[in-house]
């Protein structure tokens, strides 16, 4: 059974509440967004220039992997661009149909933004192309020998696609953005503003040290961040006076099974199981998935992209390898715990 994490890049299902603390911890202009300087650069550039010229942005492709901002980055986009925006997700339009309706309900200057866009069928794509560079609809009026093809005049939208996986996108689609950008992982003094600022917004007081030491085990991640210090705010008010400080913060992620590299149980399980049973030979992604019950596609999107930024493991033509910094890491996380 695959391992529930806290520390998943992901979107999760969660309870009304939470879906509104989250929806405000999002920045809403440039100047509130931390991190991505060079992507905000160009993007400022690009909205400047299109607002100067009265047009709408040209299409634009935002990709990297999950939890790094590319949903609130089209927020912010749109709203420097005093426009509306339409939220969707790739595997939401099962049909042409779908997209139709949706793009026939925009007006000039609006923004689509569809996450998760390499999931969208190939028959929606087709409509996508026409749409996107000729702003123009292709639909089929009736059926049989008398259907006939009937194309529309769509508004002036732009398009703000979201995906983890850039090769996973069709080429004729991917070639229709005029921009494409790749958020980065941040850095922990980024991630420690972000805890700032959120802490700020949940009216939550934090320590200074304790806001560095979340920043260490949020894998670099503002979603995992703004995760964490939730959870640590329920230890703190639950155990504590309700501050945040570098006690309460310690006690809560050993609870909570967060290491000093920011790894969970699943990331510890993925890279114990490989060192057990392959040592240092490589091990292929099917395999691998066996050995911990996971998904290949979740190995690849949540496990991997972090191991192997911060060189816990290794890809390699004939699979995954564990690094020396991995055995090392999994020895000292066990003698630590022999000792406790």
């Amino acid at each position: 059974m695959a391992i529930e994490r806290l520390v998943d890049g992901g979107s999760h299902e969660e309870d009304r509440d939470e879906q509104i603390i989250e929806v405000t911890l999002r920045p809403q202009t440039f100047a509130d967004y931390v991190g991505q300087e060079r992507l905000k650069t160009n993007l400022q550039l690009a909205i400047d220039a299109a607002k100067k010229r009265s047009e709408p942005l040209d299409h634009i492709l935002l990709y990297g992997p999950p939890g790094l901002g590319k949903t609130t980055m089209a927020t912010v986009i749109a709203n420097e661009m005093g426009a509306t925006i339409r939220i969707t997700a790739g595997p939401a339009i099962e049909r042409a149909a779908d997209l139709a309706s949706i793009l026939t309900s925009l007006t000039d200057g609006d923004i689509l933004f569809i996450d998760e866009i390499h999931r969208l069928s190939r028959s929606v794509e087709e409509v996508l192309y026409s749409a996107m560079e000729d702003y123009k609809l292709d639909i089929m009026i009736g059926k049989g020998p008398g259907a006939r093809s009937v194309r529309l005049d769509l508004p002036k939208f732009t398009i703000i696609g979201a995906t983890t996986k850039t090769g996973a996108l069709a080429a004729p689609l991917r070639d229709r953005f005029g921009h494409m950008y790749r958020l980065e992982f941040y850095n922990p003094d980024e991630i420690a503003r972000i805890i700032y600022r959120a802490a700020g917004i949940l009216g939550t007081k934090v320590h200074s040290e304790a806001a560095e030491l979340l920043s260490t085990r949020a894998r670099l991640t503002p979603r995992i961040a703004n995760r964490l210090l939730k959870r640590v705010r329920d230890y703190a008010d639950v155990n504590g006076d309700g501050i945040i400080d570098t006690s309460i913060t310690t006690k809560a992620l050993a609870l909570l099974e967060v290491d000093e590299l920011g790894l969970d149980v699943g990331d510890r399980n993925l890279l114990q199981r490989m060192i057990e049973v392959y040592g240092t030979n490589p091990v292929g992604l099917s395999t691998l998935a066996a050995l911990t019950g996971d998904e290949t596609s979740t190995i690849e999107d949540f496990y991997e992209p972090y191991l192997l930024q911060i060189g816990l493991l290794e890809r390699t033509p004939r699979g995954r390898k564990a690094t020396p910094r991995a055995f090392k890491h999994l020895r000292m996380h066990q003698q630590d715990t022999t000792e406790s």
